[in-house]
């Protein structure tokens, strides 16, 4: 199943720097991009206004042609890559966690209008990190052009949904060729003597290093009083920070609770959220 990656665009200028990660992620994985345009009833309800019409809203004329363009451009900065277009009556948040289905990755914005509008510090981008059905990036912040150094940053506390994302940050930093930097966040308000951390760290980066050998991976404890907050200035100088859908310990609460969602609102780099895929059909 060649699934491919997904895109969520609107044509705002946040999303076609959405469009720019993706297409860079589709030809890493040597995938198919797909732009996703999902567009409401001019009320916002995907249903036509009158009861006794049949159907739904018709695509539009605009949405097609920027799709068009966004597509053409995309294809002549990158070289080999296949892209399909697309506009979906319904939802835009949705319409993705749909896509998510039969998709090697989501990426979605920081930020939307039209038919994604509130991207992200709305419902939009929060609705796909939560619920999306495989690896979600959240290109933040909204403006800043694809990340060209640095580090891949993943937060370990020792969970399931942490080891997934420390093997998701590995893939990602054998494709950009850098350092996969393991993070585990404590809270010197009940920190150990630091022996956990240091097990938990270890575990982690034999797992990253027996999968991916010659990999650099570096080990990094943080202990504060705000976990969150200091996992957030820790992506300053990443190229990307990889979240574990839930967590627990220094971690409680991913995906809807503190630490991954401060992440997806506020890290200073895009973020993926390790969903694992949905299973083929």
């Amino acid at each position: 199943m060649n699934r491919p990656v997904v895109v969520g665009v609107d044509g705002s200028p946040p999303s076609l720097v959405a469009a720019e990660h993706a297409a860079q992620a589709a030809v890493w994985r040597s995938r198919p991009l797909h732009l996703v345009h999902g567009y409401l009833h001019p009320l916002g309800y995907g249903v036509p206004i009158n009861p006794y019409e049949v159907g739904l809203p018709a695509p539009t004329e605009d949405g097609r042609k920027m799709l068009e363009q966004t597509a053409a451009e995309l294809v002549d900065r990158w070289p080999g890559l296949t892209v399909e277009v697309r506009q979906v009556a319904g939802g835009p948040g949705a319409t993705l966690v749909e896509e998510s289905r039969r998709a090697e990755l989501v990426v979605v914005g920081s930020r939307g209008l039209g038919g994604f509008a509130g991207l992200l510090l709305g419902s939009v981008g929060t609705q796909v990190a939560a619920h999306g059905h495989c690896p979600v990036l959240v290109v933040r912040p909204p403006d800043r052009p694809l990340p060209t150094e640095g580090a891949v940053l993943v937060g370990v506390d020792g969970s399931e949904s942490a080891e997934l994302a420390v093997g998701y940050g590995a893939e990602e930093a054998v494709r950009r060729g850098g350092t996969l930097v393991l993070a585990h966040v404590a809270d010197e308000r009940h920190a150990d003597d630091g022996g956990e951390a240091a097990a938990l760290l270890a575990t982690a980066a034999a797992s990253a290093r027996g999968s991916h050998p010659g990999l650099t991976v570096e080990e990094r404890s943080i202990t504060s009083a705000k976990p969150d907050q200091a996992l957030i200035e820790a992506t300053s100088d990443a190229a990307l920070v990889v979240a574990g859908s839930r967590g627990r310990g220094g971690f409680a609460g991913l995906l809807l609770g503190s630490v991954s969602q401060a992440l997806v609102q506020h890290a200073r780099c895009p973020v993926l959220v390790a969903h694992p895929h949905e299973p083929a059909l």
